[in-house]
């Protein structure tokens, strides 16, 4: 009897593995940020990474992506393969490990996120129309080289003008300045973030105005003798890195955009806004140069970034926001965003932002991106809805 039920558990298990791998729905096709000609990596309708890569002389390879490391299989070619388990929807960076060394695959593209040049894969999303390439007027996405004396390094922005910007020259622009997180760079907005896509297509749909964007590198140190190489470095929070960038941003980019772009040059027509450490960037510059912005716009992250309990007013930021009734006669929009599904800190400190705002009767728009964590595609549609509003 013994003997008979521990056939039957043994026929159990044997079935239930081979139900576990009947399981994966074998739909798999090449990403849309693979290298040119690439079959892989791979994506399903799951949402599933299936990855593959030729090393014969390796003893162990792992996949890493989301912070989970899966072990691939090696068939009898030297040829090691596997797949993740459902990833959510949009832009996920990820990496190879081999015997222990951590490398991009030679399959996709390199985008520059988590502080180096690596790997990326892009989950389908239901709504991805709205940063998807189409057939309408496309603006230009150009790069504006300048020598920063606070720096004393050489810098580059990207600058998006809209399609129209070169068929008459009377017209002016306002501008938005826009900044990536932490551990990313200036290509992160156009590149990762579909940023140019984004508003061609509000543009061709008439819910957006026309208007210039500036990405610039939002690491910037007053060091003596630092190379621009040095502003490329990142740390968790950025901080004492970026210290100069707010007099970069005001004394250098600023002055340098309205100089060599058909700008309008006032409050009115400026806006910051930024995602996790831009963000924080963007609260700080704004709220302490209130006559050149009037648009603001904080996207999975706020000034007071990692503090979640209660803020003070009085004391936060030197008493910026402690009368709600003249900051709303300023600012012209106050624009916040978060995933639904964002890691901690980030849901308690924007939590506590918000409360303070409140309790200050300062007005602010609230967005939620339902189903997406601190990733590319909650920025995206943060971007979306921002600059549908802006500029009005």
């Amino acid at each position: 009897m013994n003997y008979k039920h521990a056939f039957i558990l043994i026929t159990c298990v044997i079935t239930y593995q081979i139900c576990l791998a009947q399981a994966v729905v074998e739909d798999f096709k090449p990403s849309t940020v693979n290298q040119p000609g690439m079959q892989f990596p791979q994506v399903n309708s799951e949402g599933r990474v299936r990855v593959s890569i030729l090393a014969p002389q390796a003893l162990k390879v792992q996949f890493d992506i989301g912070a989970v490391k899966y072990d691939l299989k090696k068939d009898n070619k030297g040829v090691w393969k596997g797949d993740s388990d459902p990833q959510v929807e949009g832009f996920h960076y990820y990496r190879l490990i081999i015997d222990g060394a951590t490398v991009p695959d030679p399959g996709s593209l390199y985008f520059y996120g988590s502080g180096r040049w690596g790997s990326a894969i892009e989950i389908p999303s239901p709504d991805q129309d709205f940063y998807a390439l189409k057939n309408v007027p496309h603006g230009l996405v150009s790069q504006k080289l300048y020598f920063s004396k606070i720096t004393n390094s050489w810098r580059h922005c990207f600058v998006y003008t809209p399609a129209d910007y070169d068929k008459n020259n009377m017209n002016r622009y306002p501008v938005l300045y826009l900044q990536h997180g932490s551990g990313e760079d200036e290509t992160g907005w156009s590149v990762q973030g579909k940023a140019n896509l984004i508003l061609d297509n509000l543009i061709a749909d008439k819910k957006a105005l026309p208007m210039i964007i500036v990405m610039d590198n939002g690491y910037a140190s007053k060091a003596v003798g630092q190379d621009s190489s040095q502003n490329r470095v990142s740390t968790p929070t950025g901080i004492g890195i970026f210290s100069a960038f707010e007099d970069v941003m005001i004394k250098e980019i600023i002055p340098m955009i309205d100089a060599s772009y058909r700008t309008l040059a006032d409050r009115d027509h400026r806006a910051m806004a930024g995602l996790s450490m831009g963000s924080n960037q963007t609260i700080q510059i704004t709220m302490n140069n209130l006559d050149k912005f009037a648009y603001i716009g904080g996207f999975s992250g706020t000034s007071n970034y990692p503090n979640t309990t209660l803020i003070d007013p009085v004391t936060f930021m030197g008493g910026k926001f402690r009368d709600g009734a003249a900051l709303n006669s300023q600012i012209k929009l106050f624009w916040l965003g978060l995933g639904t599904n964002e890691p901690d800190p980030f849901p308690g400190s924007v939590g506590a932002f918000r409360a303070m705002l409140e309790k200050q009767g300062v007005k602010y728009t609230y967005y939620e991106s339902q189903g997406t964590a601190h990733e590319w595609l909650t920025w995206r549609r943060d971007l979306h809805q921002f600059v549908s509003l802006i500029f009005k």
